[in-house]
């Protein structure tokens, strides 16, 4: 049954059974009642489109990405968000807009939206060092969230993030307490917010343990598993290799780990690992006892807390940026040992 034939069989307008089914106060009590009784018996569900003209509202939420950045659709990292997220829009009766575009034409794709009327708030992702997109959507005032967050920018803005700082710290501290000094990093691309905190807290370690900062042990680039298979393959066969790696993500951590077992050497014996594990439904980290030791948070709940965070934020024009600071947990696995005996 459609809105037209539910209104015919009431004999009312669909006018007045659109506001009777949003709430609307100019209806009355005994009409909203007697509409709804209506609806539950013929099983009608308006359609998100028909709400919305109702309430003025898109009740769709926005995801914008830069076709440099579209390897992020298959990203199981990507898809878990998206999944987290989904399950909050559709239970306050929002659809997901996934926009693909042109590098140069993302700020008028913005625009576009805010003008059409065409989403209620957008979800930043990937957020850059002094990210210029927040400056934008602050301009044209369309509600927003950034997954992460973008040193360098002064104004407030709404964002949810991992400490991915203290993370990395803890895990370099951990290596340290084992006896690792030959400790390696492998980050995402340091252009990106997320690994430039990742950097400093494995810095911070090595820095306040007096500890230089060796070059040819710290590599970075987009996560893959063939960046963790060359990098690690190249730093064994320094003349001193680190006898610990410190990886951004389980997908390049399986290379990691390819490129040890190739060398004829055991992880967690000869060679420690410690990789960032977002609790990915599709690349799980063991059972009980994880594989890797790990930095581990969940990124479909992320993606579920952001979601709520923007839906709020659009239910309430005038609510304060929001942000929310996640803490990671370090969870022991089979991959880190004492460093080996030479």
């Amino acid at each position: 049954m459609n809105l037209k034939q539910l209104s015919e069989s009431l004999g009312l307008s669909q006018t007045t059974v659109s506001r009777a089914l949003n709430g609307y106060p100019e209806v009355s009590e005994a009409t909203r009642n007697r509409v709804k009784l209506a609806a539950e018996q013929f099983n009608y569900r308006p359609s998100t489109r028909a709400k919305g003209l109702a309430t003025g509202q898109a009740l769709a939420i926005g995801h914008v990405i830069p076709v440099s950045n579209k390897h992020e659709m298959v990203n199981p990292i990507f898809g878990d968000f998206i999944a987290g997220a989904g399950e909050t829009y559709a239970r306050n009766g929002y659809e997901m807009i996934l926009s693909i575009v042109d590098d140069q034409d993302e700020y008028d794709i913005y625009r576009g939206l805010k003008s059409r009327n065409a989403v209620d708030g957008i979800v930043v992702h990937g957020p850059r060092m002094n990210d210029e997109r927040i400056a934008l959507l602050n301009d044209i005032g369309l509600p927003y969230v950034v997954h992460g967050r973008a040193s360098g920018i002064a104004a407030p803005y709404a964002w949810l993030d991992v400490n991915n700082r203290r993370a990395f710290q803890r895990a370099a501290d951990f290596l340290f307490d084992l006896g690792h000094r030959r400790i390696a990093l492998i980050n995402g691309l340091e252009v990106m917010d997320f690994a430039h905190r990742r950097r400093m807290g494995y810095e911070d370690t090595l820095r306040g343990n007096g500890i230089p900062i060796d070059p040819s042990l710290t590599h970075a680039g987009e996560m893959t598993e063939e960046l963790g298979f060359d990098k690690t393959k190249h730093m064994l066969a320094l003349p001193a290799p680190p006898t610990a790696i410190m990886v951004s993500s389980m997908i390049v951590a399986l290379g990691v780990r390819r490129a040890i077992e190739e060398a004829g050497l055991v992880i967690g014996r000869d060679v420690s690992v410690i990789t960032h594990d977002d609790a990915l439904s599709y690349l799980r980290n063991g059972g009980d006892v994880p594989i890797f030791t790990a930095t581990r948070s969940s990124v479909r709940d992320a993606g579920r807390q952001l979601a709520e965070m923007l839906i709020a934020q659009i239910q309430n024009p005038l609510l304060a940026p929001q942000t929310q600071l996640l803490e990671a947990e370090l969870m022991v696995g089979q991959s880190t040992g004492p460093t080996p005996v030479t």
